[in-house]
């Protein structure tokens, strides 16, 4: 009986993971990265050419753990459990990020704010808010994503944004919105719903301190635009 030969792409496997064991990550270009990568998911396949699609794609290892499920799914020898992982795989970075932050960490300028969410601002395809809610001397409490929209456009009810500042037992609250688009200038629902949300969180003595759009163009601030100031503030 004739021995049969391994598929070439299982020899290449197991120089990939020796190499990782005996230099490390660092010393990866993104299409082996990735392709070393994605045989913690695809098992029975040479994931080299799979590495190539995506890059080629979406342009960057970025570009690729920013895609939705359905964009990758599209690329051919993706399923959807292999999508799902790789955005397992930014999500895991998001809180990594996430997690070294101290929570002692202040925030009193757009830049600080800009430098806590760059895991989560990055590359995002839809319209998200997040809330980030700041104690008495505007340090962190906490912060989530609190509405997902679509590409273009999102909503979402003042009294949400008030009831978790409230539970959370925050003094003030900064808002971050993205726009997908690249234009980082507000829409006249952004504004509409901004002051609305500022009156209705003044009701309970909390302060709206910013609602920053963040674009690939750049970002916008409405407390630098006069729209959130306050009568005790000079």
């Amino acid at each position: 009986m004739t021995k049969q030969t391994p598929p070439s792409h299982i020899g290449h496997r197991q120089r990939l993971k020796q190499r990782l064991h005996a230099v490390g990550v660092d010393s990866f270009l993104d299409h082996e990265f990735l392709e070393l990568l994605l045989t913690y998911s695809i098992a029975r396949k040479d994931t080299k050419p799979i590495a190539w699609a995506l890059l080629k794609r979406f342009g960057s290892m970025a570009g690729v753990l920013d895609a939705p499920v359905s964009a990758l799914t599209d690329v051919p020898g993706v399923g959807e459990s292999t999508a799902q992982f790789l955005q397992l795989v930014r999500a895991t970075f998001k809180r990594y990020t996430r997690a070294r932050v101290p929570k002692r960490i202040e925030m009193k300028s757009p830049h600080d704010v800009l430098e806590y969410c760059k895991a989560s601002l990055v590359g995002k395809q839809e319209e998200f808010v997040e809330v980030i809610c700041l104690s008495v001397r505007c340090r962190l409490i906490s912060a989530r994503i609190v509405a997902t929209g679509s590409i273009s456009q999102i909503y979402i009810e003042p009294k949400q944004i008030v009831s978790y500042a409230m539970a959370e037992q925050a003094s003030s609250i900064i808002i971050v919105h993205n726009h997908p688009s690249g234009d980082p200038n507000p829409s006249a629902q952004d504004i509409a719903w901004t002051l609305q949300t500022k009156e209705a969180a003044w009701l309970f003595n909390i302060k709206v301190l910013d609602h920053l759009i963040i674009a690939k163009d750049g970002y916008y601030s409405f407390k630098g635009n006069g729209y959130l100031n306050y009568p005790d503030e000079k």
